[in-house]
């Protein structure tokens, strides 16, 4: 029985920690509460065929049709065909999806060619399914510790000369340091929506395991593509408009009342996200960067207040009756669709280390994810990793790149400058002037990680740093990924680019080092010892 420990407490890091406890000890860890994730915030639904009016085949080919010819066909066809009987694993554990006359109720979203999303409590489909989660985990023999800060992940290397995870370096909830040992760590810590601006994220998203686990020699991949929802809130906060909204009917319109959408694509406000994204952007640049106004008046008060009651109180609060005047909205960074990359399973480039959810590249995504599909992605993907964790342990191969981050200073800096930066520079719209400039002030900027605070800034400068190199190198544009200077799309980069800090001097934190004093391995970690020694492509942790 192995040791597991679990750094999240999303619908990732849940039913890893919830599944993987049936065979293995769990230590569930989070920087928060436990009930504090992305997962909370999530509205519009969960996106599966569950009706048979519907086909796994029409759920693949939509996935990959928003996806930009990056998605990756065998992660597409297990989340698609998997997701039906794990949306019913949820129902099992108490989530209670909306349903009219007995029947799941579903709605449409962009992009969809079905309507198969099904949702909970109207618009609070995350904060459901959290709950539920929390229930059946609280319920289970699971280690749990809050307020407890991923700083690190411990590496290990044993006699045969392989590195490997044996743990996790913390700033634990009383500020001290300590490190929680372990046999794998599975990152569940989502993404790094608090890289800009604007994003529909709290603030808890500071990319921490991604960076972690890079840090320690894991290769990440499709790290450029960002993806924007087209609809937040006007407002300071920038809390999230729901795509369900607008497959529900309502409109986009501008400072004159006319709808533009049509206009950028012939599917009009239910385009792909990026699309419209960039539509409404441009249309806020003709008006002077004012904002667009989102017209849901058709729908009726009534029908709002039932359909979408939290959208509803947050517009109440903000002083807006939707119901019966438009509302102003804004694209905001929203999910990330690189990450760790990993297989089908959770495995990545590093021994004992997985990657689950919005933390994780598997490819399912491409360069721009199909609306309803995150909360998906994180059950199917989840659920497959804890069974993997059964089966004796290996890595990944992965061919990566070196990123080429040149440090030249130590500048303090501020958040709100790093995320001013990559918001004006980084955002929704790149050209390599920006970028170059942002990457020369990035270079410049230090992050002291001794607090939390500190350590949340060094993993962003890290991503920042990262997320300019490879949107550099991808000269197109493709899904999430504007160049203005470079507008076609390439069929010969229609590929997905993998970074590794290899031997890279003087430029990120290395991981925690611990030298094995005796071998540890089991009998069956020997092959795959064996066979790691032979591999040219083994990833070094990069050292400052």
């Amino acid at each position: 029985m192995a040791r597991v420990i679990v750094v999240g407490t999303g619908i990732a890091g849940l039913i890893t920690a919830y599944r993987a406890s049936a065979h293995h000890d769990v230590v569930l860890v989070t920087k928060s509460e436990l009930a504090e994730s992305n997962t909370k915030y999530a509205q519009g639904g969960i996106a599966a065929v569950l009706f048979p009016d519907d086909t796994v085949a029409s759920h693949v080919a939509d996935t990959m049709r928003a996806g930009a010819g990056l998605c990756e066909r065998d992660a597409v066809e297990v989340l698609c065909s998997e997701g039906p009987l794990r949306v019913r694993e949820l129902i099992a554990l108490g989530v209670e999806f909306d349903r009219i006359n007995g029947e799941l109720a579903r709605g449409h979203e962009a992009a969809h060619s079905s309507r198969r999303v099904v949702h909970a409590g109207g618009d609070a489909t995350g904060l459901a399914i959290e709950v539920a989660l929390l229930r059946a985990v609280r319920a289970l023999a699971v280690e749990t510790y809050e307020y407890t800060f991923m700083r690190d992940l411990v590496m290990e290397t044993n006699a045969y000369g392989v590195r490997r995870v044996t743990g996790i370096d913390v700033i634990a909830a009383d500020g001290n340091s300590r490190v929680i040992d372990g046999d794998i760590v599975v990152i569940a810590s989502g993404g790094a929506g608090q890289l800009y601006k604007h994003t529909t994220n709290p603030v808890v998203t500071t990319g921490d395991g991604v960076a972690a686990a890079y840090r320690a020699g894991a290769a990440l991949a499709d790290v450029e593509f960002y993806q924007f929802h087209p609809t937040s809130l006007a407002v300071p906060g920038n809390p999230l408009v729901s795509e369900a909204v607008r497959g529900e009917g309502a409109t986009l319109i501008d400072e004159h009342g006319k709808r533009f959408m049509f206009d950028v694509h012939p599917d009009g406000e239910l385009a792909p996200r990026d699309v419209v994204a960039r539509g409404i952007a441009q249309a806020m640049e003709r008006q002077g960067g004012r904002p667009i106004m989102l017209d849901a008046t058709g729908l009726g008060s009534d029908y709002l207040a039932m359909r979408f009651p939290g959208i509803t109180e947050v517009c109440q609060r903000h002083g807006f009756d939707w119901g019966t005047e438009p509302v102003p909205v804004t694209p905001a960074a929203h999910y990330w669709m690189g990450g760790i990359r990993t297989d089908i399973s959770g495995r990545t480039s590093v021994y004992g280390l997985y990657a689950v959810g919005e933390a994780a590249c598997t490819g399912v995504h491409g360069a721009n994810r199909l609306a309803s599909n995150s909360l998906l992605e994180s059950l199917v993907f989840a659920w497959r990793a804890a069974d993997a964790l059964t089966e004796p342990q290996r890595a990944i191969e992965v061919e990566a790149l070196e990123p080429q981050c040149e440090i030249t200073g130590r500048e303090p800096f501020t958040r709100d400058q790093l995320r001013e930066l990559m918001w004006s520079h980084v955002g929704l719209e790149r050209d390599a002037t920006r970028l170059t400039e942002a990457g020369s002030i990035l270079a410049r900027w230090h992050a002291d990680s001794t607090t939390v605070e500190g350590a949340e800034n060094a993993n962003l400068l890290d991503l920042a740093r990262l997320v300019v190199v490879a949107a550099l190198r991808r000269e197109e544009s493709r899904g999430a990924h504007e160049r203005t200077d470079y507008p076609e799309t390439r069929d010969e980069l229609a590929f997905s680019t993998r970074w590794a800090a290899v031997n890279v001097a003087g430029d990120f934190v290395p991981a925690v080092e611990r030298m094995a004093t005796e071998d540890r391995l089991h009998a069956e970690d020997r092959v795959q010892a064996e066979d790691l020694m032979t591999r040219d492509d083994h990833v070094e942790t990069a050292t400052r």
